[in-house]
Formats: structure tokens, C-alpha cells, sequence
């Protein structure tokens, strides 16, 4: 079973029909939570877990600007955080309510204990999450003891992380793959999961959109 798809291994579209009516319906999408919430701040649509030193600069912070021109609501600790905030108690809120969940997963990922322990809350929330392997196979992701983690902490982020690498997901070559085209196979991706998760919402009774005429 395929457990990614390669940026390199689909023709490049730009003109995607979900990014070419992405605006259009994120639109709609805000909109109609205004109307619903009224003053009340809305959630996080996206939440993208990542490893700053490793992607701030390249594929998440590039992932963030192009979720937020379509006029969703990304996630990024370096754009969404400032002076005096706590750390964990704004992440873990972020996460708590964000809508689906964009785990990027680079060589040294693993060695942060916050990029395991947001993934871990992202699974443990049953989010919906859209694994992207930046330079790096899923094979190559394993959880290690350093020496400062608890056999608790270690079960935890190991089994969050197996999670994430048996979900389908997207995958990168950063020195051979085309930056415009995984953008839009990246977007594609949390379009329709956004689009899915309001379907099963509003079976619930719970949707803050309309998605009929989509």
C-alpha cells in the first residue's frame, strides 16, 4: 500500500479546480462562521506542526502564506505566537480547536521533544492529519531515547509518530522536486480534507458552511 505521494510522480497543474475555487469557498467558509460566531475569534483551520530550524523558512512558512492568501486560517508558531505568550497553553489551544492537522516531517524532526509532543496531541485528538516528508522517508523517522524522556513520553511520541507514518501523505525532494507544484499538491490536499470534515459535520448537524454546490 502507497503510503505518500511523490510531488515528482503527478503533471503540474496550475490550475487545479480546488485551488482555482479555493478562494471562493474559504470565502464562504468565513463568512458563514461570522454570521454564526458573531465577535467570537475564529478557530484555527489549520494547524501545521513542524521543525523550525528544519522548514519555518522553506516549505511550512511557504504552506502557511499560501493557506492564508486563500484566506484559511493557518497555524504557525513563529506567525501566530508573540512576546508573552505560553508556549504550551497556546499550541495546545491551537491544536485543541484547529479543524485538521499538517505534520511536516523533516531529517531532524525526531530530535525536537515539541514537534512530538504537538503531533501527539494532534492524534491523541483524533484530527484529521496530512503527513508531508520533507527530505526524508518514513523509515527514517524513529523515536530515541536521549536520555531525558520518560518511558511514558517515549511509548507516547512513538505511537503518535507510527500513527502519522502509516497515514497518506505527500513527499518531497527539496533539491530535485518543483516548489510551485507541491504547493498546490499540499493545498489540494487540505481543501478536500477541510471540505470532508464539513460534510461530516454537517451530518452531525454541527457544519458551519455549506458545501452543497461545491
Amino acid at each position: 500500500m502507497q503510503r505518500f505521494v511523490s510531488s515528482s510522480s503527478s503533471s503540474s497543474s496550475s490550475s487545479s479546480p480546488v485551488v482555482s475555487s479555493a478562494k471562493h469557498l474559504c470565502g464562504r467558509i468565513l463568512n458563514n462562521y461570522n454570521q454564526i460566531q458573531g465577535p467570537i475569534k475564529r478557530p484555527c483551520d489549520v494547524f501545521i506542526n513542524h521543525r523550525g530550524t528544519d522548514t519555518k523558512r522553506t516549505i511550512a512558512g511557504l504552506l502557511y502564506h499560501h493557506l492564508f492568501r486563500l484566506r484559511l486560517n493557518p497555524f504557525l508558531d513563529s506567525k501566530n505566537m508573540k512576546p508573552g505568550d505560553r508556549l504550551f497553553d497556546k499550541i495546545d489551544t491551537a491544536i485543541k480547536h484547529s479543524r485538521i492537522g499538517v505534520a511536516v516531517f523533516s531529517p531532524r524532526y525526531c530530535e525536537s521533544y515539541f514537534c512530538l509532543h504537538e503531533l501527539a496531541l494532534i492524534m491523541e485528538s483524533k484530527k484529521k492529519v496530512i503527513p508531508i516528508f520533507y527530505d526524508v522517508k518514513p523509515s527514517q523517522l524513529q523515536v530515541k531515547d536521549n536520555g531525558t524522556r520518560s518511558t511514558k513520553e517515549l511509548q507516547r511520541f512513538a505511537w503518535a509518530l507510527e500513527e502519522a507514518k502509516y497515514t497518506v501523505g505527500l513527499t518531497f525532494d527539496s533539491l530535485n522536486g518543483d516548489w510551485s507544484e507541491f504547493l498546490t499538491m499540499a493545498t489540494d490536499a487540505v481543501i478536500k480534507n477541510l471540505i470532508e470534515e464539513e460534510q461530516e459535520l454537517g451530518n452531525k448537524g454541527q457544519s458551519l458552511c455549506f458545501l452543497q454546490d461545491y
